[in-house]
């Protein structure tokens, strides 16, 4: 049977999603402890992979198992042996031809910023900058991001196709803390952090928001703009075709 799990996860205390030699992830712990269930080796898919640092509200995987256990008792031996920095949320079975990326048909993430006084506790979990932002410069330079765009100067790697869709970018302030909220189908790597990065050179006065424009209507020209901290970054939503899972 293939399953699908909903988890939230702690990213500071890993290396990223994608399991890496002699290194601890969130792959390798839900392998390892998925493994010990089926007394065989399981293989996990991911909906994908958040980088070393990026923390996760409900991020999705699938793998095949073939015991014979109840969703309920197969949640509760996994979060047994992942706890305290990993938490199944959700476990169901899923159609065999189910792939947790490629039936995804969008995603959200949230960027989260303390814009009020330094707190040492939020390191691992908020953006702190030293300075004052321009919110309202970010929100214009955020409006530029929305819609289809090739977003070559804000990815990493080579891909063949560097065009995807945002549907949209909301600011929401609660107290001293500033979130970001990208939806969209996909993202590429490093992508939403590069956004904020140019989001943050603008509102410090470091990028023009012609800038901005002139990066997404010409990306054969390379442009550089900052790159933000993964620590407040979260995957917040993965949703799928009704029907498909």
């Amino acid at each position: 049977m293939k399953y699908l799990i909903s988890m939230s996860y702690d990213g500071s205390k890993f290396y990223g999603f994608q399991r890496l030699k002699n290194k601890d992830t969130i792959q390798k712990r839900l392998e390892d402890a998925l493994s010990i269930i089926a007394k065989k080796e399981i293989k996990i898919k991911g909906a994908g992979r958040t980088d070393k640092g990026v923390h996760a509200y409900d991020a999705k995987a699938t793998f095949d198992l073939d015991i014979n256990i109840k969703e309920y008792n197969l949640k509760r031996a996994l979060n047994s042996l992942i706890a305290p920095y990993i938490y199944i949320k959700d476990i169901k079975i899923v159609n065999n031809n189910f792939h947790p990326r490629f039936n995804c048909v969008k995603k959200e993430y949230i960027y989260k910023i303390n814009i009020g006084e330094y707190n040492p506790l939020y390191t691992d979990y908020y953006y702190q900058p030293n300075y004052k932002l321009d919110i309202n410069k970010m929100e214009e330079c955020a409006k530029i991001f929305i819609g289809v765009h090739n977003f070559k100067n804000f990815t990493s790697g080579v891909r063949p196709n560097y065009e995807c869709i945002i549907y949209d970018i909301d600011f929401h302030i609660n107290e001293s803390i500033l979130e970001i909220k990208f939806t969209g189908k996909s993202f590429y790597r490093y992508m939403v952090r590069n956004l904020v990065g140019a989001m943050l050179d603008v509102a410090n006065n470091k990028a023009s928001l012609d800038e901005i424009k002139k990066s997404l209507a010409t990306p054969e020209i390379k442009k550089q703009f900052k790159t933000a901290i993964p620590n407040g970054l979260y995957l917040n939503k993965i949703e799928y075709e009704e029907g498909t899972c």
